[in-house]
């Protein structure tokens, strides 16, 4: 039962094996009506983590990422939806902008409200570097005005007309270790790899010796990571590592088709796959 201050928003997260993030996540947003949590298939204690913290907990197969945001969507009991990740959670400062200028976008025919996402990296938050400091994220959003891209991997919300932007940011818990983060881009370039194998995209093989250089070049000088330091270092050399490997692994898919199943079964016996 939702609180009498709470506001006419549904929140919804999607999760796979998040016990370790969705209380967080949950108790930060104080003031929707309503919480919903899709899961798809955890084995740990996240639907009964999530439960006990407040969301009704709906199952759901994984049908990708865009797809299981619109899905829980259709779930909710108002038409005004805030989306976050399981790792992700709102400061106190967020919400009380949110408490304060939600209504007034609630009542509007926006489409959608802007929030901006600051990573916490190797332990603490990152002060500078741009791909990973106030991010530009629509995750408000009236679903009759707005959608989720159907996308595998790195979906956006889709949307015409009028946007409310809200300053304070919130936070993304990235990944607890470095291992953490490799495993997930190992998931995430297969899932764009798919992506580009759908589309039907040339491998441009070309790029490969380039790739790396300007993508590090580009976060570390022009995204200023080198001013948060060796942590600065560290996620400019993942990002361009990630840039690198997923062209090198749809090579992969394309020259040797047989690899996307001996990947998949790999990544599933790691839980990486859903």
């Amino acid at each position: 039962m939702s609180s009498p201050s709470a506001l006419p928003i549904s929140l919804i997260v999607i999760t796979y094996n998040e016990a370790a993030n969705i209380a967080r996540c949950l108790d930060s947003v104080s003031f929707a009506a309503e919480k919903i949590v899709v899961d798809c298939g955890s084995d740990d204690d996240t639907r009964a983590i999530a439960a006990a913290h407040g969301a009704r907990v709906v199952e759901q197969p994984w049908l990708g990422f865009g797809a299981q945001r619109n899905f829980a969507s259709t779930l909710a009991s108002h038409d005004w939806i805030l989306s976050l990740d399981a790792d992700e959670a709102l400061t106190p400062e967020l919400t009380r902008a949110l408490q304060q200028g939600l209504p007034q976008l609630l009542a509007s025919n926006a489409a959608a409200g802007v929030l901006f996402r600051t990573a916490c990296f190797m332990g603490r938050a990152l002060r500078w570097y741009r791909l990973m400091v106030r991010e530009r994220k629509p995750r408000i959003y009236h679903r009759a005005r707005a959608r989720w891209s159907d996308a595998r991997v790195h979906e956006s919300l889709q949307y015409r007309g009028e946007e409310m932007t809200f300053a304070p940011p919130f936070m993304h818990y990235l990944n607890p270790t470095l291992v953490h983060h490799q495993l997930k881009y190992l998931r995430y370039a297969e899932l764009k790899a798919l992506d580009w194998r759908a589309a039907g995209r040339a491998t441009r093989t070309y790029e490969w010796p380039f790739v790396f250089v300007f993508t590090f070049i580009k976060d570390y000088v022009f995204r200023l990571a080198m001013l948060d330091g060796a942590r600065g270092w560290a996620a400019a050399y993942m990002a361009a590592d990630y840039a690198l490997y997923k062209r090198m692994r749809y090579y992969e898919m394309r020259h040797f088709e047989r690899s996307i199943e001996l990947a998949d079964d790999e990544l599933r016996a790691h839980k990486l796959q859903r």
